[in-house]
């Protein structure tokens, strides 16, 4: 991770580079000349947002301030290991418990676990590559997570509304006591992802990919489950105006007090699949048997 001192000598000189004065910088920003002077020296680090207007003022990318110096092979040993390439390294930024609204945080890499406790709103995260993202204690809301790239991330006892997830990948990510409602994951990749204790509520879920996806203890709630389903389970689950529509389920494990009131329409299931449903007293008349 860059040090303070590391950032501050990036910003000096891309100031420079522009033909700016550090007062010329700090009027641009708002802020007063001394502060500018601090983060030079390194003795202070702006947050975030200021650093997105930096970037913007001085023509960078965001994460020119968050990649570690790329090291020349000359200067390594023959026999040590190759550094990390740019795009592995994590920001130095902590954003947790920050408030951040109306932030474009896209293209944004790295973090992991730097951005707990946060209240996040009207937020731009559009094709950022944050695997293993923690999200612990958060409140997300009206958020755009688009094309993002968040696998194996864990969403823990966090909030998520009325967010975007468009075509996301958010394979082997954990939603743990975590509460998504009025969000759209149309296109989003579910492979291998978890919901436990959770709720999921009225939420878009067309062309989802469900491959492993486990659903525990979970209450579902207004949803239109479509598309093919493999290998999935449902396990200790609550059902409130559920419809599975033109869904194929193979080897989809269902073990519930009852799914009663589960509807399936125009739907297709496996004799194992068949025998779970059967077993949970579900409304079979919408089913067909794909191996009879």
């Amino acid at each position: 991770m860059f040090t303070p001192i590391e950032i501050g000598n990036k910003i000096a000189e891309a100031r420079k580079a522009k033909n700016l004065s550090q007062a010329l910088l700090a009027r641009q920003l708002s802020l007063s000349p001394q502060a500018v002077g601090k983060w030079e020296r390194g003795e202070s680090m702006p947050d975030i947002l200021t650093l997105d207007r930096l970037a913007q003022i001085l023509d960078l990318d965001l994460n020119h301030f968050s990649q570690h110096f790329r090291q020349t092979a000359a200067k390594q040993p023959s026999n040590a290991e190759p550094a990390k390439p740019p795009e592995t390294a994590a920001p130095a930024w902590n954003m947790s418990e920050g408030s951040w609204v109306d932030a474009d945080f896209s293209g944004l890499e790295g973090l992991h676990e730097q951005f707990g406790s946060s209240f996040i709103r009207r937020s731009l995260f559009v094709g950022a590559r944050l695997p293993d993202l923690l999200l612990k204690s958060n409140y997300v809301e009206e958020c755009d997570f688009s094309n993002a790239e968040l696998g194996g991330s864990r969403f823990e006892h966090t909030h998520v509304t009325n967010s975007l997830f468009l075509n996301a990948s958010l394979t082997r990510t954990v939603f743990a006591g975590s509460h998504l409602a009025g969000c759209d994951l149309s296109g989003a990749n579910l492979t291998e992802t978890g919901f436990e204790s959770s709720q999921l509520q009225n939420c878009t879920l067309t062309g989802v990919v469900w491959t492993r996806t486990r659903f525990h203890g979970t209450h579902l709630t207004g949803l239109v489950l479509e598309g093919m389903f493999e290998d999935c389970s449902f396990e200790n689950c609550v059902f409130s105006d559920v419809a599975f529509r033109n869904t194929t389920l193979t080897r989809t494990f269902f073990k519930n007090k009852t799914l009663k009131k589960v509807r399936f329409i125009d739907c297709k299931a496996d004799r194992l699949t068949y025998s779970f449903l059967k077993s949970g007293k579900a409304d079979l008349s919408g089913i067909t048997l794909i191996d009879p």
